[in-house]
């Protein structure tokens, strides 16, 4: 099997927890730089981490969204690559157009860092049946879009992922999405943080192994 790239921008600071993650999987993960640019089929999936690339300054993940690796991402997406965004990846993916609508502010204005309950509400091949407990660490988590684009996710099957107890305010609950074609994904919270017991939950497990079968 072909390695998964992880794209790694200026402040991002969970890529090595996301690295690990995969290596714990065997999916030999390997990184890609910003800058650089790279050829899709020499990957079988991409991952982009949370972690405050460029600091959140504008919007976050709206430098990162025009990173010259960004290009070669975009294509992979076009040959529908499995692509996964955790926290900061999910703000990217959203910047760059790759999925609908937008992160903002949390409701309350505060930073949350907590553990959440999880459920799948897609019936794709990103689903599952059981409720997950993973963490999120977030300030701009709220997940917004107008009424249409909203209703236009729940009919074409793209919202992956609802909050039980929704932290932040987003529309609808919604904690992950998918884009039409639904290769590519993207969440909140962090699956790499929940991959073993002693990290308060084995969870993340689901949802890293899910992304790794689409490969």
């Amino acid at each position: 099997m072909k390695p998964v790239g992880v794209l790694r921008f200026l402040g991002t600071n969970c890529d090595l927890d996301v690295f690990g993650a995969l290596e714990s999987l065997e999916a030999s993960p390997q990184w890609l730089w910003y800058e650089d640019q790279f050829n899709p089929a020499d990957y079988s999936g991409f991952v982009l981490p949370g972690g405050f690339s460029y600091g959140d300054y504008l919007r976050s993940g709206a430098l990162a969204a025009k990173a010259p690796v960004m290009k070669s991402l975009e294509e992979a997406n076009s040959k529908g690559q499995p692509i996964l965004g955790i926290c900061n990846g999910f703000q990217i993916l959203c910047e760059a157009q790759m999925l609908p609508g937008a992160l903002i502010k949390n409701k309350g204005l505060k930073f949350i860092d907590r553990f959440v309950d999880l459920k799948s509400v897609t019936q794709s091949a990103w689903g599952f049946d059981q409720k997950i407990h993973i963490p999120i660490a977030h300030g701009d988590g709220c997940y917004f879009a107008t009424d249409d684009v909203v209703k236009s996710l729940f009919d074409n099957d793209q919202v992956w992922l609802t909050y039980e107890d929704n932290p932040n305010g987003s529309v609808k609950d919604i904690a992950g999405l998918l884009n039409k074609n639904k290769n590519v994904a993207a969440l909140m919270p962090h699956p790499e943080r929940a991959m073993n017991s002693w990290m308060g939950s084995r969870d993340g497990l689901v949802l890293l192994n899910q992304f790794l079968e689409l490969r």
